[in-house]
C-alpha cells in the first residue's frame, strides 16, 4: 500500500512539473497573431485581444485574456465584446505545438445585434462555405500551431437587438453552451429572459446544429423550447408552454425558414410553418393551424356581469393607464409598416370574448402597413360571417373597409362579448358596407359609418312587452275587450327586417318591417351607439290575444296603434296613444253604422234628421 501511494505521489509530481514545464516553456502570446489573423481569415471578423495572455494551470489548463472584442469589418461597434475570456486549452497537442481549444468561456459579455454592428463593406467578398488553407503567418509559428474550438460557454451575458430604427430589445442573463464535433455538428443549450413594456419572458432550449456550411447556412433542429411569461396585460398565472420546430438558415437569401412548428401556451396548440426573408424590408410567411384556440385564456378576458365588485381578484395585472383624447388614440399597428407579410389561419376551435367559433379561416396580407383580408370567415353555432375588406395603418389612425356578411349569428353573444346589455337577442343577419377609423368599441360606436340590409328571426326585445302594453292599455279604456292573463317579459317578433345607416355614432333605421303571430310592426328610428339610447316610433297592430267584444277585436286588429320606444338599451320607456286611437275608432265605427242605418232609409225625413246631426 505504501508503495502505491509513493507511486501515485511521483506520478501527480510530474504531471505537475510536466505542466509547470509547459507554463514556462510555451509563452500564450506567441500564437496571439495567428488566432487573430486566423479569426479574420475565416470570418471576416476583427478579434481584438487587449492586455497579454496569461496561464493558469489549476484545475484546468486555461489562457486567460484580457477585454476582447469581436467587429464585422467596417461596423461602427463590435458585434461581441468581454471584459475577460477564458480559453481551456488540451495538453497532449500542446507536446506537438498544436493548441487545441476545449472551451471558450465568456462571462458578462455584450452581443451586439445593431445597424452600428453590421458589416458595412458591400463590395466586400463573400467568405467561402469551406475552410481555406491558410499557410503559416509567422516563421515562428511553422512548427504547425492548430486553432481549433470544440466548447463555447457564454455566462451571465447581454444581447441588445435592433433591426432599422425598431425599439431595442435587451436579451438578459444569457448562459449558453454550444458544443461540437469533428464533422460540424453541435449541440446548444440556452436559457435567457426578455424585459420589455412590463412583461417578462424567461425561456430555455435544447438545439442540434448542422454548421456544416457555415457560415452560407445552417440548419437547427430545436427538440425542446419552453417559456413562461407574465406581466402587465397578461393573466395573473401568465402564459407558458413548450415548443419544438426545425430551424435553417440561408445567407445567399438571406432566408430563415421554420418547419414542423408546434408550439403550445397554456392549453392551446398551433403548428405550421413559417419563413422569413430579412432585409431593409422583412418579408414573412406563415401558414398555421390550431385545433383549439382559446384566447381568453391567454389574454385573461372575462364578461362583465352585475354582480362583479372591486373587492373581486383580477385576472390580468394592467399596465398603466396614460389619459389621452379619443380622437389622438396611438396607431397600435403601426409595426405592420416595417414588414410585409402574408398571414393563412385556420383553427378549428376559437374563444373569442365568450363567443365559440368553429372553423375560423383568415388570409391576411400586408404591404408595409395596408393590410388586405381576402378571408376572415368562421360559423358561430347554427350561424356563419364573413368579413373580407382592408386595412391602412400607414396614418396616424388606423383606417378600415369591411364588407359584412353575416347569416343568423346570435346578437345577444356579439352584445355581451362587448359589455352591452342585451336589449335584443336572436338570430341576426346583415349584408352591408362600413368603413371607420380605430378597431376598438368605442370607435365603432362613434367613428364608423356604413349602411347595410339588416334582419332578424326568432328575435325577443327584452325589458318590455309590446302586446301587454297596448292591450292592457285598451282594456282601461274600454271593458269590452281583454286581453291575456299572463305575459312574458319580452315582446316576440319571428321575423324582422330593417334598412341601416351608420353615420356620427347613430344609426338610423327605417322601411323597419316585423311580424309574429300576435303583433305586426311597422316604422322607424335611431340607436345612438354611443351613449347607448334608443328612441324608435312605431305603428302596431296587435293581431291576436284579444277576449271580448267580437266587433271591437275585428277593428282593433286592423287598427295600427303609435308607439314610441326611447331611453337607455337597459331601462326603456314609452309613450302609447292608445285613447285617442281607441276613441277615434269607436267613433269611426258608430259613423260607418249610422251611414248604413241611412243608406237603408235614403227618402224617410228621420234620415235627413240624422244627416244633419252627422255633418255637425
Amino acid at each position: 500500500m505504501r508503495r502505491l501511494l509513493t507511486t501515485l505521489v511521483i506520478l501527480l509530481v510530474v504531471i505537475i512539473a510536466g505542466m509547470t514545464s509547459l507554463v514556462f516553456l510555451i509563452n500564450p502570446n506567441d500564437f496571439r497573431q495567428y488566432m487573430v489573423e486566423r479569426v479574420e481569415m475565416k470570418s471576416g471578423y476583427q478579434l481584438a485581444i487587449n492586455g497579454s495572455l496569461r496561464w493558469h494551470v489549476w484545475p484546468q489548463l486555461s489562457i486567460i485574456a484580457g477585454q476582447t472584442t469581436l467587429t464585422a469589418p467596417g461596423a461602427k461597434a463590435p458585434v461581441v465584446s468581454a471584459e475577460n475570456m477564458r480559453l481551456d486549452v488540451k495538453l497532449l497537442p500542446l507536446l506537438s505545438h498544436q493548441l487545441a481549444v476545449k472551451q471558450v468561456l465568456l462571462k458578462n459579455a455584450v452581443v451586439r445585434l445593431t445597424p452600428d454592428s453590421e458589416e458595412n463593406q458591400p463590395d466586400a467578398p463573400v467568405a467561402p462555405s469551406t475552410p481555406t488553407p491558410v499557410a503559416p503567418v509567422t516563421p515562428t509559428l511553422e512548427a504547425g500551431w492548430k486553432f481549433d474550438i470544440d466548447k463555447l460557454s457564454v455566462v451571465d451575458s447581454l444581447l441588445i437587438w435592433q433591426r432599422g430604427n425598431d425599439d431595442v430589445i435587451n436579451v438578459r442573463d444569457i448562459n449558453m453552451q454550444m458544443e461540437k464535433d469533428a464533422n460540424r455538428q453541435a449541440t446548444l443549450q440556452l436559457s435567457s429572459r426578455i424585459s420589455r413594456n412590463q412583461r417578462d419572458l424567461a425561456f430555455t432550449m435544447k438545439a442540434e446544429l448542422d454548421m456544416q456550411h457555415y457560415p452560407q447556412a445552417f440548419a437547427a433542429n430545436i427538440s425542446k423550447f419552453s417559456y413562461q411569461l407574465n406581466g402587465a396585460d397578461i393573466p395573473v398565472k401568465g402564459v407558458q408552454g413548450n415548443g419544438a420546430m426545425q430551424a435553417s438558415y440561408q445567407r445567399d437569401t438571406d432566408t430563415v425558414t421554420l418547419s414542423q412548428l408546434d408550439l403550445t401556451a397554456n392549453d392551446n396548440q398551433v403548428s405550421g410553418t413559417a419563413s422569413a426573408t430579412l432585409g431593409d424590408s422583412t418579408n414573412y410567411q406563415l401558414d398555421l393551424t390550431a385545433n383549439k384556440l382559446d384566447l381568453d385564456a391567454l389574454s385573461g378576458w372575462q364578461p362583465k356581469t352585475d354582480e362583479q365588485t372591486t373587492e373581486n381578484a383580477p385576472s390580468v395585472t394592467s399596465a398603466p393607464v396614460i389619459a389621452r383624447d379619443v380622437d389622438d388614440q396611438p396607431n397600435g399597428l403601426s409595426s405592420l409598416q416595417n414588414f410585409n407579410a402574408r398571414l393563412t389561419l385556420k383553427v378549428a376551435d376559437l374563444t373569442y370574448r365568450g363567443m365559440k367559433i368553429q372553423n375560423l379561416a383568415l388570409n391576411a396580407d400586408n404591404q408595409q402597413g395596408q393590410v388586405k383580408l381576402s378571408t376572415f370567415s368562421g360559423i358561430m353555432g347554427s350561424g356563419k360571417f364573413s368579413l373580407p375588406g382592408d386595412m391602412d395603418v400607414t396614418g396616424k389612425q388606423i383606417q378600415v373597409h369591411l364588407m359584412p356578411d353575416v347569416d343568423k349569428i346570435e346578437l345577444g353573444d356579439l352584445l355581451a362579448a362587448y359589455g352591452l346589455p342585451k336589449a335584443l337577442t336572436g338570430s341576426f343577419s346583415m349584408k352591408g358596407d362600413v368603413n371607420g377609423k380605430g378597431l376598438s368599441a368605442a370607435d365603432f360606436a362613434r367613428r364608423w359609418q356604413g349602411e347595410g340590409q339588416l334582419s332578424m328571426e326568432n328575435a325577443h326585445l327584452n325589458g318590455i312587452n309590446i302586446q301587454q302594453l297596448i292591450q292592457q292599455a285598451v282594456a282601461r279604456s274600454s271593458d269590452k275587450v281583454q286581453g291575456l292573463e299572463r305575459y312574458d317579459h319580452y315582446s316576440q317578433i319571428d321575423t324582422l327586417k330593417a334598412e341601416g345607416k351608420l353615420a356620427d355614432g347613430t344609426l338610423t333605421l327605417t322601411n323597419l318591417q316585423g311580424q309574429s303571430p300576435m303583433v305586426n310592426a311597422k316604422g322607424n328610428g335611431s340607436i345612438d351607439m354611443a351613449d347607448q339610447q334608443v328612441d324608435m316610433n312605431l305603428l302596431i297592430r296587435v293581431t291576436g290575444g284579444w277576449k271580448g267584444d267580437s266587433n271591437l277585436i275585428n277593428t282593433l286588429k286592423t287598427t295600427d296603434i303609435p308607439l314610441r320606444v326611447y331611453g337607455p338599451w337597459a331601462q326603456m320607456g314609452y309613450q302609447l296613444q292608445v285613447d285617442q286611437v281607441l276613441r277615434r275608432t269607436l267613433e269611426q265605427s258608430a259613423r260607418s253604422a249610422i251611414q248604413n242605418w241611412i243608406d237603408k232609409r235614403k227618402d224617410s225625413k228621420e234620415n235627413e234628421d240624422v244627416q244633419k246631426f252627422l255633418n255637425k
